[in-house]
């Protein structure tokens, strides 16, 4: 399964409404449990407020949940798509 990390900044909404973040958070495990797969977040300090770990079915189910949450309003974010050490080092061991 994909892998990406997530760097999230609240919005000025967000921060606004930082009591809601736990709920808002379990919101988004929610809907990647129901794209098939899971989630890991850690609050930050320094530039982002905080990075999520996913692991999901395809891009596409990726590209959903960020555009939903991007659509509430209260965070903004960068994501990176990652490989694990082992499907990285099964890619290296092929090239000539």
């Amino acid at each position: 399964m994909p892998h990406y990390i997530v760097l999230g900044k609240w919005t000025e909404q967000g921060i606004r409404n930082v009591k809601d973040a736990p709920r808002r958070i379990e919101d988004t495990r929610v809907m990647i449990q129901k794209a098939g797969g899971k989630m890991q977040l850690y609050y930050t300090f320094g530039e982002y407020d905080f990075v999520m770990v996913v692991e999901i079915t395809s891009d596409e189910d990726m590209l959903k949940t960020l555009l939903w949450l991007g659509s509430l309003g209260n965070v903004r974010t960068k994501t990176l798509k990652a490989w694990t050490e082992s499907d990285a080092a099964k890619t290296i061991s092929q090239l000539k």
